[in-house]
């Protein structure tokens, strides 16, 4: 069970926890989830540390039951909106020897050697590439031989106010990380195709409160970041619109699950609650797609115009991939998105995800491939039978494996 990997996705709506791991047949394979709703946080920011932690551990708990084992640490996501993303190269002379695990450790402290601003802290290094005299896109060079070994790599800086947040609701939780992982990479490793990441895409990952917005081109991370806007700003437009509560207004997004008018078969008239006067009343279907369109356009229009301030310019050839709980489910958004864009549109839903049953795993399960793919670690999950009094005695304290991370970098 050592292969194990425990995904942590801390939503604004959300928090999920997978337990899984990757097959032989890189097919995905989940042992264990857990769901539970989450107030901790607002505009993906976490606001109420208390709260995330008992959100955490109560999916971390269902996880557990589900799975039959004891979770002890784990990889847990950040949003764009806390994350930096800066390249970095760096070389070393070998002089024709055999490259050891140890020059690659050397070179990894070299790249990530990079002054960082009093604010941020690192929280990840990853070599996109390693170059053995001239030759390149080598993935793994240990044994290889050459004179100049060179690295290619992504250096990874957090806001370390959200990076210590994340840390101590992890471990009021009651579970140690065992690294943190940029959203982005994780909803990219398992939403994006190759020749996505090559030509060029936009990865709209949208969420309850915030969309990440990411742009891959030449197979690496060029551009992330996060708006304040997501699914459950239209939950709140459909409730003042129509003067209804949140909970009726979420009902009725989720029963008719359209973000285009002109997709109405019937446009038949609904019985809602006005909260204002307190009694039944009629309204039309097409009253509620309208609203929804609108804001959806809205939270289309605020990424592509996001991309344009950065100067981000998407190859005509290139396409939007679009992910996350918020509005991927909304028929209708694809078109809306290849208004906005003017670029190929689709949507990465749950069922075309081995193991994947609703939309809120889709970056948990992605977190799980891309430790999985890239870092190539593991999580502390034992298996034991919880349901037996004789198992439910306390276990040895962790050490803590992002701690162990970075001296295996360093």
């Amino acid at each position: 069970m050592g292969d194990l990997i425990v995904s942590i996705d801390i939503g604004t709506s959300n928090v999920c926890t997978l337990i899984g791991r990757v097959n032989n047949y890189t097919q995905l394979d989940i042992v264990g989830r857990g769901i539970t709703p989450c107030n901790g946080l607002k505009k993906g920011v976490i606001v109420d540390i208390d709260s995330t932690a008992a959100s955490i551990r109560d999916s971390i708990e269902k996880a557990e039951l589900t799975a039959n084992m004891r979770v002890g640490s784990a990889y847990v996501n950040i949003h764009g909106m806390h994350v930096n993303v800066i390249n970095n190269t760096s070389q070393l002379n070998i002089d024709g020897n055999e490259i050891t695990r140890h020059d690659i450790e050397n070179i990894l402290h070299e790249v990530s050697s990079i002054e960082i601003p009093e604010d941020r802290q690192l929280i990840d290094v990853i070599p996109r590439q390693y170059i053995i005299d001239g030759y390149d896109e080598i993935i793994e060079p240990a044994g290889m031989v050459g004179t100049k070994f060179e690295v290619d790599a992504d250096i990874l800086t957090g806001k370390i106010t959200s990076v210590q947040n994340i840390i101590k609701s992890m471990e009021r939780a009651g579970v140690q990380i065992d690294g943190i992982v940029a959203e982005a990479f994780a909803t990219g490793e398992i939403g994006l195709t190759q020749d996505e990441r090559d030509i060029g895409v936009v990865l709209l990952d949208v969420g309850g409160s915030v969309t990440d917005v990411s742009v891959f081109h030449a197979k690496r991370l060029v551009f992330y970041d996060t708006i304040p806007v997501g699914g459950d700003h239209i939950t709140n437009d459909i409730a003042i619109g129509l003067r209804i509560t949140n909970v009726e207004a979420e009902k009725i997004k989720r029963q008719f699950e359209l973000a285009l008018t002109s997709l109405i078969k019937n446009d038949q008239e609904i019985s809602v609650m006005d909260i204002n006067e307190n009694k039944k009343k009629d309204v039309k279907v097409s009253e509620v797609v309208e609203i929804i369109e609108a804001r959806v356009y809205e939270i289309f229009s605020l990424c592509k115009n996001m991309l344009d301030k950065a100067g981000v310019v998407v190859p005509d050839n290139g396409s939007v991939v679009m992910t996350g709980a918020g509005i991927s489910y909304v028929d209708g958004c694809k078109q809306l998105a290849n208004e906005v864009f003017e670029l190929p549109v689709r949507t990465v839903q749950a069922g075309q995800i081995q193991g994947v049953s609703k939309p809120e795993y889709i970056a948990a399960a992605g977190m799980i491939k891309y430790v999985s793919n890239v870092k190539k670690g593991a999580s502390h999950a034992t298996e034991i039978k919880l349901k037996k009094p004789a198992t439910k005695k306390k276990e040895v304290a962790f050490f803590s494996k992002l701690v162990q991370f970075f001296k295996d970098i360093f």
